[in-house]
C-alpha cells in the first residue's frame, strides 16, 4: 500500500487517541459534580423540577455511563487503527 495511506491511518489513530484523552479528562472532571450535592435550587428547577435532585443525579449518571461506553468503543477503534498502521509500516 502507499505511504500516503499509511500516514493517513496513523494520523487517524493519533487523532482518535487525543479525542479519547480529552473525553476521559472531561468525563472525570464532570463525573463527580452531582455527587457533591451542591446543586442550587435554580439548577434543580431548570433541570427536573423544584425539588427532584435524585432524578437529576440519575440523569447525570446515565449520561456519564453513556460517555464512558462511547469512549471505550472509540479506544478500541483507535487501537485497531494504530495496530493497522504499524502493520502497514512493517509490510513496506
Amino acid at each position: 500500500m502507499s505511504d500516503d495511506f499509511e500516514r493517513k491511518i496513523h494520523a487517524a489513530g493519533a487523532a482518535g487517541w487525543w479525542t479519547v484523552l480529552v473525553g476521559a479528562v472531561a468525563c472525570d472532571s464532570m463525573g463527580g459534580v452531582p455527587r457533591h450535592h451542591v446543586l442550587t435550587a435554580c439548577v434543580r428547577a431548570l433541570a427536573m423540577g423544584a425539588s427532584d435532585g435524585w432524578r437529576l443525579q440519575q440523569l447525570w449518571l446515565a449520561a456519564t455511563v453513556f460517555l464512558k461506553v462511547f469512549l471505550a468503543i472509540l479506544a478500541l477503534v483507535c487501537l485497531w487503527l494504530t495496530l493497522w498502521a504499524r502493520q502497514l509500516r512493517q509490510a513496506k
